[in-house]
């Protein structure tokens, strides 16, 4: 990129912090086309000046350094595909964060223009996706979430196809005449509209509907699935342009709880088995066909448990007082007793749980369940959670509030199983063959649960998180999954109950058409939502290692026989993580890449060690520890004037050339800030954070064998609601640098 020109902002303090002439004197140095100060940069007339500019030839490429890229990005909006534009944050990462006329801070703002001028440089406009989308919406799963996705998405003038593997839509709630409240006055069963539904649907003639069908196989990205079903009339194959997988969830295996007595008499059953029973014809003892005289139900039958399920099953408590309600109306003689350990009905469901517990002969006990036994008769031993003391209830049947599983299948870990099993056959020697069999027999249970047969190198199905949900980034992007263009609804998704449910099912199915739109656009979706640059790979450099298909945390990538690297562009979030983990450097984006991060490092001037001024870099990503850096610089909280901070997509796109191109030109040290990873918090790229800390492992050995101190490349994980850390963190990072003294390769 040629003929930059740099438009600086006065306002906001900075004129009266810094030096401008001093500013304007290193453009004219850089050799900037043209420099100009704005005493309002974002102000109408100042925004058309920049657009003047670029619109009429004069430059090729804007660098506004005024306030961070975070802020006024409305104002600071121009078209990426015709015009470069690079952003300085003079305001809060200098003048709101160092005292005014300071020579450091005059510095520091310095480096900043250089910084920004060279990545400008090394910056073009991103190319433009011309293809043809297609806007049909599939969902998989016709439950009560999948129809309502269905429902909305059709609403919303999108073709559906719904696609069930049972012979009849309605999913597990379609034989309940009644459902939980979920209108006022919230006290009362309302009817099972289910039915409704599903006919409205069913007469809708832009909605395809295949029961008793599967899916065979599903190539492509956004905008471009190809879909082959198995159907009873044979094979079928269509385009989809998203898709919402609405796969549900099952009852967790009684059979495991015969603590609780299942198995070992006919009458303790489970929650799904009572409504079997009630919808065939009224309550019955198993043993002998009598109704029962009190029906005792225990919760969270399995569910959080650590040797059963770690979770809350969120439907149970209100599952078991919609059978409460249902039997006290069908039979007001039989006595219920509800057994828990916390009764969950959030909301408006708490109106329905005081309405259930003032039945005359409904009895709620808190306690611990300690076994079932007996046959015919039954007890149900229990501990007072509050007092402590035992307690036996008799019971003539006993109802188990089962948790739910996830009707999904984990892409990754069938696909360690098949990688495993070739391996098994094709090893090079008897030692690898015998590791990849006990691969294959550990992951052996995962074989045949296949349900989007995805054409993916990275599996067939979702990735699943911790408990086998199928969910991506449960903070920040709550409907989101790993797989660009796919959207889990319903518990499948997480345990819901069913008002959740028909609410998360349209949720998907808005999601899905926003992915559709942004393809036709050619655009990312979260957390780089509108960004239209895609990678460029330099393929004749490569060497099939295979690190970026292994490591894209979105499957962006499949490959061929030999291992190159495939792109499907639509199915890409712009994360950079591919640019971080290729060694030979072939990968970049037309507006971040390994050249333009390497180029803003060695613009930076470095003192001389005698000046006794370290240089830092903070390599920061821009999701959790760029807005916390912002908010600290708000509060006018300020760090080390050494710092010099270099905004990156993910911890994940670091590439270890950064480091040593640091390293070489006598930067002192290098800090990296990201997201936090775990269960608690997650990267937006859900990965990146814990790739750096990797990566970055291997680079303090090889500091240690250049007998150079490893602590000075750090690795910090941060949210972005922890901004008061960050200038103590910068801070303190400063003060082991200057411990340390200057790099011993500086002035080299």
């Amino acid at each position: 990129m040629d003929r930059l020109g740099v438009f600086l902002c006065t306002g906001c303090g900075i004129g009266e912090a810094l030096q401008v002439e001093g500013l304007t004197a290193l453009a004219d140095e850089l050799g900037a086309a043209s420099c100009r100060t704005h005493p309002c940069l974002c102000s109408p007339e100042g925004v058309a000046d920049i657009r003047a500019a670029l619109d009429g030839g004069t430059i090729g490429g804007a660098l506004v350094a005024a306030c961070s890229a975070r802020a006024k990005t409305e104002a600071f909006a121009f078209d990426t595909a015709r015009h470069a534009v690079e952003r300085v944050s003079l305001r809060e990462q200098v003048v709101w964060s160092h005292p005014a006329g300071n020579d450091d801070t005059q510095l520091l703002a310095e480096d900043l223009l250089r910084m920004g001028y060279a990545r400008l440089a090394k910056t073009g406009p991103a190319k433009t996706l011309a293809e043809t989308i297609e806007r049909t919406v599939l969902v998989v799963g016709g439950g009560l979430a999948g129809l309502t996705a269905a429902r909305t998405a059709a609403a919303m003038g999108h073709p559906v196809v719904v696609v069930e593997k049972a012979a009849a839509l309605g999913g597990s709630l379609a034989a309940l005449p009644e459902l939980v409240p979920a209108e006022p006055p919230y006290d009362v069963l309302h009817p099972n509209r289910l039915p409704q539904m599903i006919s409205e649907l069913a007469a809708q003639a832009n909605v395809r509907i295949f029961t008793a069908s599967t899916i065979a196989a599903i190539k492509g990205q956004p905008g471009q699935f190809q879909v082959d079903l198995a159907t009873p009339d044979g094979a079928v194959t269509l385009a989809a342009g998203a898709i919402v997988q609405a796969t549900g969830s099952r009852p967790y295996d009684a059979t495991r709880l015969s603590r609780l007595g299942y198995g070992a008499s006919p009458n303790v059953i489970t929650a799904p088995e009572l409504d079997a029973m009630l919808a065939a014809g009224g309550l019955k003892r198993p043993s002998d066909g009598a109704v029962p005289q009190r029906v005792v139900f225990i919760q969270c039958a399995g569910s959080r448990d650590p040797e059963h399920l770690p979770y809350c099953s969120a439907d149970c408590c209100s599952a078991t007082l919609r059978q409460v309600a249902t039997i006290h109306r069908a039979h007001p003689d039989v006595e219920t007793a509800v057994v828990y350990r916390d009764m969950r009905t959030p909301g408006q469901l708490e109106r329905f749980y005081l309405a259930v517990q003032q039945q005359p002969r409904s009895l709620f006990a808190r306690g611990e369940v300690v076994g079932v036994s007996g046959n015919g008769h039954l007890e149900v031993a229990l501990r007072d959670t509050l007092l402590g003391e035992g307690t036996v209830l008799g019971a003539d049947l006993v109802v188990l509030a089962v948790g739910l599983v996830p009707n999904a299948a984990d892409g990754e870990a069938i696909r360690i199983h098949r990688d495993a099993l070739k391996r098994s056959q094709t090893g090079e020697s008897e030692t690898q063959r015998e590791e990849a069999r006990k691969i294959a027999a550990q992951y052996a249970a995962h074989e045949g649960t296949e349900i989007l047969n995805l054409a993916y190198r990275q599996g067939p199905d979702l990735p699943a998180l911790r408990y086998g949900f199928p969910d991506s980034h449960f903070i920040c992007f709550p409907y989101e999954t790993r797989r660009t263009g796919i959207y889990a609804a319903g518990t499948v998704h997480t345990p819901m109950d069913a008002a959740q449910a028909a609410e998360d099912g349209a949720g998907a199915a808005m999601k899905a058409v926003q992915c559709i739109e942004a393809a036709t656009r050619g655009e990312a979706v979260h957390p780089r939502a509108g960004d239209i640059a895609i990678p460029d790979f330099f393929l004749q450099r490569c060497t099939q290692c295979k690190r970026c298909t292994e490591e894209c945390p979105f499957g962006t990538l499949n490959e061929d026989e030999k291992g190159t690297p495939q792109l499907n562009a639509l199915r890409c979030r712009r994360c950079g993580i591919c640019m971080g983990a290729c060694p030979e450097r072939i990968i970049s984006f037309p507006d971040y890449s390994v050249d333009a991060v390497a180029g803003m490092i060695k613009a930076m001037s470095v003192p001389d060690e005698s000046e006794e001024k370290p240089r830092i870099i903070a390599l920061m990503c821009e999701n959790d520890a760029l807005p916390a850096l912002d908010v600290a610089a708000t509060l006018r909280q300020g760090w080390n004037p050494w710092v010099r901070v270099i905004p990156i997509r993910c911890l994940g796109s670091t590439n270890i050339v950064w480091i040593a191109d640091s390293l070489s030109r006598g930067i002192d040290g290098v800090i990296l800030i990201g997201c936090k990873s775990g269960d608690d918090y997650q990267c937006h790229y859900v990965r990146g954070s814990q790739l750096a800390q990797t990566r970055l492992g291997n680079v303090q050995e090889t500091l240690q064998r250049l007998a150079l101190e490893p602590e000075r490349i750090r690795v910090v994980e941060l949210a972005h609601d922890e901004f008061a850390r960050v200038p103590a963190i910068l801070d303190e990072f400063a003060a082991t640098i200057e411990e340390l003294g200057p790099n011993p390769m500086k002035g080299f």
